[in-house]
């Protein structure tokens, strides 16, 4: 594994990404049929302690964008076939194909709704293909 080829400030770039479509997606977009999803108030909401969610977000996410990233440049032989568009189809794969799909199963064993899956499913697809497109594109 080559951890040397990894671009920090695109890590903590793609890290970030989160967040901003996070406060999109959670928010005027999506923001109350996910609460409906979750059985969730806004005075639930606004008793959370934002310094931990906000904190440990971004630790999850950069242990995410660490890992893409792993895959990407872990194997120097084809580091140099990354750019920006299969990062992004590579993160695509990722956010749908692992991440939206494990939490789909969680999701049915929890009897959520497929409003909960799609929701929180296309959330991670979306961040991942960006986080894919991030790093793939900057080297």
């Amino acid at each position: 594994m080559e951890i040397s080829a990894i671009n920090w400030l695109a890590v903590i770039a793609a890290s970030l990404v989160g967040f901003a479509i996070g406060f999109i997606w959670y928010g005027p977009l999506f923001g109350k049929p996910w609460m409906n999803a979750v059985g969730m108030t806004e005075e639930d909401a606004q008793k959370g302690n934002m310094a931990k969610i906000f904190g440990f977000t971004f630790v999850f996410q950069f242990v995410m964008a660490i890992c893409l990233a792993m895959f990407f440049y872990g194997d120097p032989a084809s580091a140099d076939m990354i750019n920006a568009s299969n990062g992004a189809f590579y993160g695509f794969l990722t956010g749908f194909g692992w991440v939206a799909m494990a939490i789909g199963v969680n999701a049915l064993y929890e009897q959520k709704s497929w409003k909960y899956i799609f929701i929180n499913g296309g959330f991670w697809t979306v961040v991942f293909t960006l986080m894919g497109f991030i790093l793939g594109g900057w080297k």
